[in-house]
């Protein structure tokens, strides 16, 4: 059963949500909030699966808030406003219900996030079978190409799948975003973005919210990574 909490202001918006919530069954509410700062303090010591979170609340706005929590719970937004829709996804929210949704929207938005919670576990428990490794193998048709990961630039997501970019080629892989992030080394690869992950090495310099690389590419900078990006690459 997957834990959750839920922060909104509105009295009937959150005895909406707490029906849902009770009536699919596979959902825990752990807390709810009026206010996102105080959910800040409480994702200090609680782990969380799911967040439901308004845009518009007291004190800090949804999105504001999720520039300051430190871990990556999911997070499904419920707002009736549609104009922050593009933004909110930069800072890889599963999905982004609009005031007043149904009970099947509502169960779509869930099921999205068990099943990423679901390839999540499966991706970890492939990566923690392969140690560490010099080498990653792709394949490609009936064939295997080999890749040496300190070649990597960088790897994008597409959709159903990632592509892995050195230096002058570009690999198709079945494996997704997550599963790389997992695999590869944490002290040399960072997700930088909901779509990339970095390999450090190959940065020449960081502006305000890019990261250009030494071949001259340039990658965005997502809000919600680029804290513990800057830490990783600026150390004290």
């Amino acid at each position: 059963m997957m834990q959750c909490i839920v922060i909104e202001d509105q009295p009937p918006a959150q005895r909406v949500l707490k029906k849902y919530i009770n009536d699919i069954g596979s959902l825990e509410l752990k807390a709810t909030f009026a206010d996102a700062l105080s959910a800040v303090d409480y994702l200090k010591t609680e782990k969380i699966d799911l967040i439901f979170l308004d845009i518009h609340l007291p004190k800090i706005s949804g999105l504001e808030f999720l520039k300051v929590i430190k871990h990556e719970p999911n997070v499904i937004l419920t707002t009736a406003f549609s104009e922050y829709a593009l933004e909110s996804y930069d800072f890889g929210v599963v999905d982004y219900l609009l005031k007043p949704f149904s009970f099947e929207r509502f169960v779509q938005a869930v099921n999205k996030v068990q099943r990423l919670e679901s390839d999540f576990k499966q991706e970890r428990t492939l990566a923690e079978k392969n140690p560490l490794s010099n080498v990653i193998f792709i394949k490609s048709g009936y064939e295997h190409i080999k890749i040496e990961v300190g070649d990597i630039c960088y790897i994008r997501s597409d959709s159903d799948y990632t592509e892995i970019h050195t230096k002058d080629q570009r690999h198709l892989s079945q494996e997704t975003l997550r599963y790389w992030q997992v695999y590869l080394d944490p002290q040399k690869f960072s997700r930088i973005h909901k779509s990339y992950i970095l390999n450090i090495t190959k940065i020449y310099k960081i502006n305000a919210n890019q990261v250009i690389l030494k071949n001259n590419e340039t990658l965005p900078i997502g809000r919600a990574f680029k804290e513990e990006f800057m830490k990783l690459v600026i150390k004290e």
